[in-house]
């Protein structure tokens, strides 16, 4: 059976990993017949935002782990402990996790910095040429990880786009149902909530990413 490492970045999309991409993504994976081990880092949230408010609830804090546990029933590892060589894939769920925990870009733009950890482990993965997808704002760290002239989406957010190519990624524009394959490196990404006004929408392209994940692994 092959497993895929999935990297969730808390829980809840304004100050963590969005859970319907979570949900979607996981299912996805089993229903494919692949065996799932999800990861986090360890450590404190950028910040907690109240999701019924949107506003910044400055008297809270929470731990990325802890929190991205809720999503798979307490079944989430320290990601100090994801080693690339054990998998055949990876995941990166979406979420402003990923631009506020896994990396600094929600912040910082093109001077962002990814996480040590998470930079680490992905790294790994590309090192191996293990196949990898990254969706919704995932894929903005894609050229850290993979160098300059990387294929990615992230739907057709300009501003968006214009950070990422500055970055030095190869940006394609995807509609929502629709994957980015970079063959060369063996990266696959996805628009997901970048562009899905639905969870039936994310769940198109999320679908689509994980079957050509599941293809690659083979």
């Amino acid at each position: 059976m092959k497993k895929v490492a999935v990297i969730l970045s808390g829980s809840g999309v304004y100050d963590g990993a969005e859970l319907q991409e979570s949900i979607l993504t996981l299912l996805s994976l089993d229903r494919a017949g692949v065996s799932i081990e999800c990861f986090a880092p360890n450590k404190a949230q950028h910040h907690v935002i109240n999701h019924l408010t949107g506003e910044e609830d400055t008297s809270a804090t929470r731990n990325v782990l802890e929190e991205a546990a809720r999503i798979n029933r307490g079944d989430v590892k320290d990601l100090t402990t994801c080693v690339a060589k054990d998998f055949d894939g990876l995941v990166v769920v979406g979420g402003f996790g990923v631009a506020k925990n896994l990396s600094n870009f929600a912040f910082e733009g093109t001077a962002c910095q990814v996480d040590e950890t998470a930079l680490a482990v992905f790294k790994d993965f590309a090192t191996l040429s293990r196949p990898s997808l990254y969706m919704c704002i995932a894929p903005a760290l894609l050229p850290a990880v993979y160098g300059e002239g990387v294929e990615l989406t992230i739907g057709n957010d300009p501003d968006t786009i214009q950070a990422i190519e500055a970055m030095g990624g190869k940006h394609i524009e995807r509609t929502v149902e629709e994957i980015a394959v970079d063959e060369s490196r063996n990266v696959i990404s996805t628009p997901a909530y970048m562009l899905a006004q639905s969870i039936s929408q994310a769940a198109s392209g999320i679908e689509n990413g994980v079957a050509q994940l599941v293809k690659m692994m083979k």
